[in-house]
């Protein structure tokens, strides 16, 4: 059965476990994530194991799992599995809710819809018009007298995810948010596992003890939206870009080591910083540019030996100025990380665009540990026509940020 939901009904579920999919049509001006809050009847998380969200897609006891988003068409699908039966003590509702991480908000977000899945029947949920809301609660669902219960919510928050956990009773970091336009993600370090909120954007530092990072082998695609792995630590790790011909991309790196300082490993210069093709007697090392050439498909390659100086390494793919430009997209643009040892890693531009004017992209980030190396999928997009590097930034609890765009402007080549 079919039902629509207005902002404040609250009808009874048929059964206590289903889904929540929320929808909305692709827009590269636009970026959408969802987050769960598994709250208390006060409305505040017990800790950190009650928010789910990409980097922490599962909560307490199977409460709630967080599906990765999936295209279809021009629509993206977002989903979150739910089992109320399954709430942990103290625990008594799962809030849903949405953010805009390109401050472009939800007025400039196209169909947006959400529907629960519960026992055979689909409930719609009709959303509000909104102005310069970049977070959202959607609904709730909830127990009560022993049934399952939603509540359409819509409300809207101008201060994004911030706003959100605020409103939930998490901490927010004491760096704040950036200012409007900025494009920053955190990546996690193998230390204790908080939650820490930087603008707009929030990932869990990662604890093998808790997320049971165990070692990966064998062939393994990842995507932006998935928790990071574990690899074998190598003597010689390769970070291959390959694309198909018809433009000339680069590949260089951006190292940042364990005194605090970011190294560029690159075949051409930026402003203030010259070509360097290999850094700490050959620990990171740039192959050649391949430039120009008939073959079908290209590659360019970063050679990695690390050592106790570097504490990550962040692969970086550049098209832009003399060398032609292109969409990350249409060159099917992607990244293999090989350990040479049985493990071998790729990250694809799956969430590009065909905009010819993004000329930076960072596919994910290498993180040097004691346990192995943990590989993060980020897939970071520059701003459109900027030619500035990332840059790479320690935050107070360890988080290593990449702020796209913020670094030192790429020289014309």
């Amino acid at each position: 059965m079919n039902q629509s939901l207005q902002q404040g009904g609250n009808p009874v579920l048929n059964g206590s476990k289903g889904s929540v999919i929320v929808s909305h049509d692709i827009s590269i001006t636009i970026d959408v994530s969802l987050t769960a809050f598994l709250v208390t009847d006060e409305s505040k998380v017990q800790g950190d194991s009650g928010i789910v969200f990409y980097n922490h897609p599962e909560g307490p006891s199977g409460m709630a799992m967080f599906i990765s988003p999936h295209d279809s068409g021009n629509t993206r699908n977002h989903k979150i599995d739910f089992d109320l039966n399954k709430a942990p003590s103290g625990i008594t509702k799962i809030a849903v809710t949405l953010t805009e991480d390109n401050d472009s908000g939800f007025s400039n977000v196209s169909n947006l819809k959400a529907e629960v899945h519960c026992g055979g029947d689909v409930i719609q949920l009709a959303p509000s018009r909104f102005t310069t809301e970049n977070g959202i609660v959607v609904l709730e669902l909830y127990l009560m007298g022993g049934k399952a219960k939603v509540r359409a919510i819509w409300r809207g928050f101008d201060s994004g995810l911030d706003g959100l956990c605020k409103n939930y009773g998490v901490e927010v970091s004491d760096e704040g948010a950036p200012s409007s336009g900025s494009n920053q993600k955190q990546v996690p370090t193998l230390q204790e596992a908080k939650p820490t909120i930087v603008g707009s954007t929030m990932i869990e530092k990662p604890n093998t003890s808790l997320i049971n990072l165990q070692k990966t082998t064998g062939k393994v695609n990842l995507s932006k939206g998935q928790g990071p792995i574990l690899i074998d630590k190598t003597p010689e790790i390769t970070a291959t870009v390959s694309w198909k011909t018809g433009t000339d991309y680069d590949i260089y790196a951006l190292v940042y080591t364990k005194k605090g300082q970011q190294v560029d490993v690159a075949m051409f210069g930026a402003q203030g910083v010259s070509p360097l093709q290999r850094f700490d007697n050959g620990a990171v090392e740039h192959m050649g540019d391949v430039g120009r050439n008939s073959k079908s498909a290209k590659t360019e390659i970063i050679k990695i030996r690390l050592n106790d100086n570097i504490l990550a390494v962040v692969p970086v793919v550049y098209s832009a100025q003399s060398n032609g430009t292109g969409s990350f997209y249409r060159y099917k643009v992607s990244m293999c990380i090989d350990n040479h040892q049985g493990t071998n890693v790729t990250i694809s531009s799956d969430n590009a665009n065909n905009n010819d004017r993004i000329y930076t992209c960072v596919p994910g980030i290498l993180l040097n540990t004691l346990d192995g190396v943990v590989i993060s999928p980020v897939e970071l997009y520059s701003k459109p026509s900027s030619e500035n590097r990332p840059l790479l930034k320690m935050g107070p609890k360890g988080i290593i940020d990449i702020l796209m765009d913020k670094g030192p402007k790429n020289n014309y080549k």
